[in-house]
């Protein structure tokens, strides 16, 4: 079976090497832009600055062999299999990046934070963030 997945956008961040990404998103990521493909910007109508979005992003730069981590790198830390860990480096390295958009610049941008995802990392879907309980 195979799986054709299109990214419907790219981040632009000031993290341009895997060494300054933090391991979390609240441990001081930066704000970045997501750039819209323009084929997809009809699927942005609705969204507004404020709004809380889940990004989904392919980490083109993980390791995608590893099944076995330490937690956050943290030698100290007993190995964990990949799939209990928020680990970027997995089999199929999609990430997930609660953020807030903080502004829209029609038609294409989004700046958004917290957000450690690499500058050019695709992103391959945004979905809206429900309220814990919905």
């Amino acid at each position: 079976m195979e799986f054709l997945v299109h990214p419907v956008g790219r981040v632009r961040s000031s993290l341009t090497d895997l060494s300054q990404c933090p391991n979390q998103g609240q441990e001081g990521s930066p704000e970045a832009w997501i750039e819209i493909d323009p084929a997809y910007v009809d699927g942005l109508m609705g969204i507004e600055s404020g709004t809380e979005v889940i990004i989904l992003t392919w980490m083109h730069l993980a390791d995608r062999q590893t099944l076995q981590v330490h937690p956050q790198k943290n030698l100290n830390k007993p190995m964990k299999g990949v799939f209990g860990t928020r680990s970027a480096d997995r089999p199929n390295p999609i990430a997930l990046h609660k953020v807030t958009i903080v502004k829209i610049e029609p038609p294409t941008r989004l700046l958004v934070k917290p957000l450690e995802a690499l500058d050019q990392t695709p992103v391959i879907d945004i979905k809206i963030s429900l309220p814990d309980g919905a």
